[in-house]
């Protein structure tokens, strides 16, 4: 879990440094603004891409995704184990 942030961490910065850096060089004529508001629509777009195919991948996963909870799990018992990881 920790690596994956490391690498959004690095990932979605790193998208936004190299799309100003390619607006700057291609569209000399922009403004700062113009390169930093495209970028960061850019940069948006794909981290909702890759969102929501992060959610079609779990979605698809799931038998039944209303009452599927995975690895053996009902009710009764995440309740109980988030009752007692509050106390």
């Amino acid at each position: 879990m920790l690596l994956t942030l490391a690498w959004g961490a690095l990932f979605f910065p790193g998208l936004f440094a190299l799309c100003t850096w390619a607006l700057r060089r291609s569209q000399p004529g922009w403004s700062r603004t113009d390169r930093v508001m495209i970028s960061t629509r850019l940069v948006s777009s794909v981290h909702a891409a890759l969102a929501t195919g992060s959610g079609i991948v779990i979605v698809r996963s799931c038998d039944d995704v209303i009452t599927g909870r995975g690895s053996g799990e009902t009710l009764g018992t995440s309740l109980s184990a988030a009752s007692s990881q509050q106390n």
